[in-house]
């Protein structure tokens, strides 16, 4: 919706990146609160009101008029979305059993990404049939219907092993848990390493990617938002294989080293090679999703890492570590292409050459340096002859 969006509100790059950003910012700043939510209100309640408030903003950002509006519809969003993750995982450990706990997260993560597909070549199709307006609406009704399933579904606890399932569970200490999370190094090391696999899904996919194939390599709008899919799909696959496999051998820092090397190094082809066929191509995206969807096994470390009591915290700084990667590199690449912008403009839209954009990703590979770097300072160590990670 790129282009529709910078005409229709008449903005450029750097502001249209930070209206995309709007939803991290409230999604990464919610995290916490939602950690100290889940222990008194419980995962149903909070689902519930999480997918209600996300189809509000939904709705609110398809009726959006003027940017301030739009900026407040994406705030919303990102306030219901922000119960999503980690009110999964919680269900994940109530309900599923320990050696599992990667797996569900990798098949969480396949779900993620596929409602990142149906935002896609599927919503690009709509948009250029309804407009984007209607196609927003129309997402914001499918909203309020899952928020009534999961209240109508949706259980806090297993009734076999909890009978009083139903009832919130009383937590407390979670700000004091949250300092020590956030003092441990290996818990930071984590969380950069998977939001530097994160960033590139965010920003890359998330939004200038199918701006940057239309003006690279010339493709059409629906075109372009399949091959960005691609990249969806391959960390839609690559996290549940990569939790199952994490599951069974706990060797965390190898896996995610070799990811961060494969998926660089794939995304790397994706923006600097100048004309691949478009097999080629899409197989760089498959392979660029499949190597960072290893960023799963980053709440499997700290799941093993922190004491039960310190989880919560735990999953509620990772998840904003990631998230607030979309946060700083969509509006960060749209100011570096309005940097480099020489006035272009195509249909009400400015129009970003292709060396433009080279220049712009540029800082997604730069954060990916980091990420290596660290992922290389996260220690492993055998205990009772299964793999877990140290603090």
């Amino acid at each position: 919706m790129i282009d529709p969006l910078m005409r229709d509100l008449d903005i450029h790059g750097a502001v249209l990146g930070n209206l995309s950003a709007f939803y991290f910012y409230s999604y990464a700043l919610m995290q916490i609160p939602v950690g100290l939510l889940m222990n008194r209100f419980g995962p149903r309640r909070l689902l519930t009101f999480g997918a209600a408030v996300c189809a509000f903003g939904t709705g609110a950002f398809a009726l959006a008029e003027t940017l301030p509006m739009a900026y407040g519809g994406r705030l919303l969003v990102g306030i219901g979305a922000s119960f999503g993750f980690v009110s999964s995982l919680t269900l994940a450990s109530r309900w599923l059993p320990v050696g599992r706990f990667a797996l569900s997260s990798g098949l969480l993560m396949t779900a993620g990404m596929a409602g990142g597909m149906l935002g896609q070549a599927p919503l690009a199709v709509v948009v250029d049939e309804v407009g984007w307006r209607s196609a927003v609406g129309g997402s914001a009704l499918a909203g309020f219907v899952l928020a009534l399933g999961i209240w109508l579904v949706v259980r806090d606890r297993h009734p076999e092993r909890d009978p009083h399932f139903d009832a919130p569970e009383q937590g407390t200490g979670m700000l004091d848990g949250l300092k020590i999370v956030m003092r441990t190094p290996q818990n930071l090391l984590t969380a950069l390493v998977c939001a530097s696999m994160t960033a590139p899904l965010l920003a890359f996919a998330g939004l200038w990617g199918v701006a940057w194939l239309m003006q690279a390599h010339g493709m059409a709008r629906p075109q372009a938002a399949a091959m960005t899919s691609l990249l969806l799909l391959g960390w839609a696959a690559g996290s549940p294989l990569m939790g199952a496999v994490g599951d069974r051998i706990g060797r965390h820092r190898l896996a995610l080293i070799l990811a961060l090397i494969s998926g660089t190094t794939s995304l790397g082809a994706i923006v600097y090679l100048d004309d691949p066929a478009t097999s080629v191509l899409g197989g760089l995206f498959l392979l660029c999703g499949l190597s960072f969807g290893t960023m799963v096994l980053g709440f499997a470390h700290l799941r093993e890492s922190n004491p039960s009591s310190l989880q919560g915290p735990a999953f509620g700084f990772l998840n904003a570590s990631v998230v607030i990667t979309g946060a700083i590199f969509q509006p960060l690449i749209g100011a570096l292409l309005d940097l480099r912008w020489q006035g272009q403009m195509r249909d009400g839209a400015p129009l970003y050459a292709p060396e433009t954009f080279r220049f712009a990703f540029s800082c997604l590979f730069v954060f990916l340096a980091l990420g290596i770097i660290a992922a290389c300072f996260i220690r492993e160590s055998r205990v009772g002859g299964v793999k877990s990670c140290n603090i």
